[in-house]
């Protein structure tokens, strides 16, 4: 004879087909929403690679194909005759504005790197009077534009003589009040107090602890910092705009600027540029792809004893 409790307790297969039930309940809005966050990804993935593929698409036509057949398709492909013709245009004047940017954007954003790891592991690790100031005026340093800085900058250079020169599109470049943020951020939390005393009690200089120690753990920062730097010098434009007037010291920016102020009188000179840029972006790609490796954290992992 069954009872009352005995009835209203279920059985073990009534239970799992529950349990089964209330999961596949729950595991469809779960599901619903991975559907939803992956299509969204697609679709902004998309609209970002979308004028990369135009651009690659672009350079493989000549100046009459550029404007006379569908956009986002290949008709006749060219590349290699149209990256010759940039690369020897005006006796290889695009070479010269690629060394100068790399030489503005590598050097520039190597210093700036170095400069923002010592200010911030500074910042983080010593104490001293108005340390909390600095810090403050440097982010107000973050929040002011750099346009908003050009001109007073030219006049300065203007001043010291050094206007139209490389030092003036070098100089402001070693200044990143971010990357001086993001270190003093990063140092604080992942070299640790005891790894530097430690350091210390073994003899071990200031300059040797941040050269050795500190820089090598602050590797992820740094080479996030150097990247944000690297690729805001790359496509910096309005600072060689009003620093420079020799076609010499362009940048590649500038320079495929100037090309194009030109395209109405020389319809060539579209196809230059879009051939121009094509080839910009490659050093870019090839940084990310180089410097990724270095992004990896827990390297402090097993260095002290817990």
């Amino acid at each position: 004879m069954t009872t009352v409790a005995e009835k209203r307790t279920p059985s073990a297969g009534s239970a799992t087909r529950l349990g089964a039930e209330r999961g596949t309940r729950a595991g469809r809005p779960a599901l619903g929403w991975r559907i939803l966050v992956v299509g969204l990804l697609t679709v902004f993935a998309l609209y970002f690679l979308l004028p990369v593929y135009w651009l690659v698409v672009a350079a493989t036509k000549s100046t009459g194909d550029l404007f006379g057949s569908f956009g986002l398709w290949f008709t006749r492909p060219q590349l290699l005759e149209n990256l010759r013709n940039v690369l020897t245009y005006d006796h290889g004047i695009y070479l010269r504005w690629t060394f100068n940017s790399v030489l503005y954007a590598g050097a520039g954003a190597a210093i700036a790197t170095v400069l923002a790891a010592m200010a911030g592991y500074a910042l983080a690790k010593y104490e001293f009077r108005g340390r909390e100031s600095v810090f403050n005026l440097i982010l107000a340093g973050v929040l002011i534009p750099g346009t908003a800085l050009a001109l007073p900058l030219f006049l300065l250079f203007s001043q010291l003589g050094l206007a139209n020169t490389y030092f003036a599109v070098l100089l402001p470049s070693v200044v990143s009040p971010f990357g001086v943020y993001l270190c003093r951020i990063y140092a604080a939390a992942a070299v640790p107090d005891s790894l530097v005393e430690a350091a210390r009690i073994d003899g071990a200089g200031e300059a040797r602890i941040f050269g050795v120690l500190a820089f090598r753990i602050m590797a992820p920062a740094l080479v996030t910092i150097f990247l944000f730097q690297f690729v805001g010098i790359w496509n910096n434009y309005f600072l060689p705009l009003v620093m420079l007037s020799d076609p010499k010291l362009y940048p590649i920016t500038l320079g495929l600027t100037s090309w194009q102020s030109f395209a109405d009188r020389q319809p060539d000179l579209y196809q230059l540029t879009v051939g121009g840029a094509f080839l910009s972006v490659i050093p870019l790609m090839i940084a990310i792809l180089v410097l990724q490796r270095f992004w990896r954290s827990g390297l402090t992992e097993g260095s002290v004893k817990g």
